[in-house]
């Protein structure tokens, strides 16, 4: 008899990040040999979890063509060794694909019908450019349902910032040196390299050679050198490569559990479900979708933003954390906010990195007993929003002594 479950997030890993391109890390490696590669190592950090167990793997990519199409969760699940037994399916939300494999997994364990589940994401945008393999209806042109402009997501950038002129293109540089600074700064520490898989890849040489880190990091950059970069969505613009993700490769996954596993197994998760949201926008300004997630996300937890001590924000663009900072009343260098800095300097491989959030997040959680509740959110293409709100679990509700 199944019955309702609370949903854990027991762990997750993902490969480092490269820049798509030819010159890129992965220019020779297979979008789905990415995946199965973080599923390897997936698999291998949690030896206790029987694979034959596991009910079933949800893998996204936002262009699901050559060799991030056919069914990638059931695929990769082949590849990486899980028994024929073990089903998946791909699934497909743009920038948010990751976020909804772990949600709809998640809302699959909730109900019962799932013990265990593994879901991620993977893009490979070298090979696979965003909207290259697709052919958008003439009729949302035609019929002007939706503005040309909104399939370019720095064009949308750049519309953020003509309606809330206050949030400068300087403080949207200050947002992306920061941004750069505190992933270098996490990586001196040593705080993300546990959470990365590394990856063999062949050089265009035709040597061999491991992909240990991030390969996009500029911790260099300067606001002298920002302000100097050229504007690519628009004539004498705000939004430059210095303030979005750039384009990249990468694959993530997690491992998802129900109460009884947890308690059968001898988990320990790392986080725990407590309410997730999706939330629709103007196409042509989508990045301010993360907000009315948000807000439908705290309202099913019955929370404020108040509560939520850490947060995880995918940087698409500067400009789109701000918009979201703005409306929630929180400081640009708040820091609750992306402490290990974000995907401005790690990248954005689209589907992908819902699940490099939540790694991030879990890892913060462990360092902040003092915090119970933190928030995964995101902007998704054609103007959508999506959030995830984690509950800690090694919260104590005592204050963290300075």
């Amino acid at each position: 008899m199944a019955e309702l479950s609370d949903v854990y997030f027991v762990d997750g890993v993902r490969t480092p990040f490269g820049r798509a391109g030819e010159k890129g890390m992965y220019a020779n490696t297979r979008a789905d040999d990415l995946v199965v590669k973080a599923m390897i190592g997936l698999m291998e950090r949690n030896g206790g979890v029987p694979a034959d167990r596991i009910d079933d793997v949800a893998i996204a990519a936002t262009s699901q063509t050559g060799d991030q199409g056919l069914t990638l969760g059931r695929t990769v699940a082949i590849l990486a060794g899980l028994p024929q037994t073990v089903p998946g399916l791909a699934i497909e939300r743009m920038c948010a694909g990751a976020m909804t494999a772990v949600t709809t997994m998640g809302a699959s364990i909730g109900v019962g019908m799932y013990d265990l589940a593994i879901a991620g994401g993977v893009e490979h945008m070298g090979r696979h450019p965003i909207g290259s393999n697709a052919d958008p209806n003439p009729r949302f042109v035609a019929e002007k349902l939706v503005d040309p402009g909104a399939l370019n997501m720095g064009v949308t950038a750049e519309r953020i910032h003509d309606r809330f002129p206050h949030l400068t293109k300087e403080r949207a540089d200050r947002f992306g040196m920061l941004s750069q600074q505190k992933v270098q700064a996490a990586y001196d520490a040593g705080r993300i390299q546990p959470d990365l898989v590394p990856v063999a890849v062949a050089r265009p040489d035709g040597a061999w050679a491991l992909a240990t880190e991030d390969e996009g990091r500029r911790p260099e950059t300067t606001m002298e050198g920002l302000a100097s970069l050229k504007t690519p969505f628009r004539p004498h613009g705000r939004v430059t490569a210095g303030t979005s993700s750039p384009l990249t490769d990468g694959a993530t996954v997690s491992l998802l559990a129900g109460s009884a596993a947890v308690k059968e197994l001898g988990l320990a998760p790392k986080m725990r479900m407590v309410s997730f949201a999706f939330a629709g926008v103007q196409p042509e300004i989508m990045g301010i979708g993360p907000i009315p997630s948000t807000e439908k996300a705290l309202a099913k937890a019955g929370l404020t933003i108040d509560d939520i001590g850490l947060f995880e924000l995918n940087e698409a663009f500067a400009i789109q954390v701000l918009s979201f900072l703005d409306h929630f009343g929180i400081a640009d260098d708040d820091p609750r906010v992306n402490p290990w800095g974000g995907a401005i300097a790690v990248g954005h491989p689209l589907a992908a990195s819902g699940v490099r959030l939540m790694i991030q997040l879990a890892a913060q959680f462990a360092e902040h007993p003092e915090v119970r509740y933190g928030l995964t959110a995101m902007c998704v293409g054609l103007g959508q929003g999506g959030s995830v709100v984690w509950e800690n679990p090694h919260y104590t509700g005592k204050k963290k002594r300075k």
